[in-house]
């Protein structure tokens, strides 16, 4: 099992830390994203979205997508359950991890992509071209700002995002908070409840070793 990774992104962080909280060790390959060594040849022929991360297995089978990943991982190594152990905690940390990804972290994303000279043509992930839009970038803005309400308002309810048990979704909310650093944007002061989980969750192990 080999796992493709480029630590500095987000979206590998959030594997990182996955993998790190369930004591897993997996041997990595770094596919500098810098480099656009997602868009070779030899990667896409393995992982045809030339997204990173990717996990490749002993037999050859290639797993992208955080999701796919991560169900994967959690199938495999079931200790330290990161998915939910209920039908209804794994209901709960799928919905809250999607709409932490959905309204977090492609937001930022949109600005990210749609206003950085790096990103000029590809303004989204994956194998084609897209050409940047600055409308998209400023409806990101506005979404950033709701991201950080509506899970300011979940955690005024919860110890953590999908109840009061650690899982992926607040790997993934802790990740698009930092995330967010990269457009010059921080936790807003009025988010309290926000701004204690985030304290309490960066000081976990598994966050420590994948800054």
């Amino acid at each position: 099992m080999k796992l493709y990774d480029y630590p500095p992104a987000p979206n590998p962080r959030r594997i990182n830390i996955f993998v790190a909280e369930k004591g897993i060790e997996i041997p990595r390959e770094t596919v500098d994203l810098g480099k656009q060594e997602q868009l070779t040849d030899t990667y896409r022929s393995k992982n045809p979205a030339c997204d990173v991360p990717m996990l490749e297995l002993d037999d050859g089978t290639c797993i992208s997508q955080i999701r796919g990943i991560a169900r994967y991982l959690e199938e495999a190594y079931p200790q330290t359950p990161l998915l939910g152990q209920t039908p209804t905690e794994k209901g709960r940390v799928e919905m809250w991890d999607h709409l932490a990804f959905m309204n977090g972290m492609l937001a930022i994303a949109e600005v990210l992509r749609n206003t950085s000279k790096g990103f000029i043509n590809r303004a989204m992930v994956g194998p084609h071209d897209y050409p940047q839009s600055p409308e998209l970038a400023e409806r990101g803005k506005a979404r950033i700002a709701h991201f950080f309400e509506d899970f300011d308002q979940q955690l005024a309810k919860h110890d953590y995002i999908a109840g009061d048990f650690y899982s992926m979704a607040d790997i993934t909310t802790l990740v698009t908070c930092d995330f967010a650093r990269w457009i010059k944007v921080n936790i807003p002061e009025s988010c309290t409840h926000l701004l204690a989980w985030h304290e309490k969750v960066s000081a976990r192990p598994a966050v420590k070793a994948n800054p």
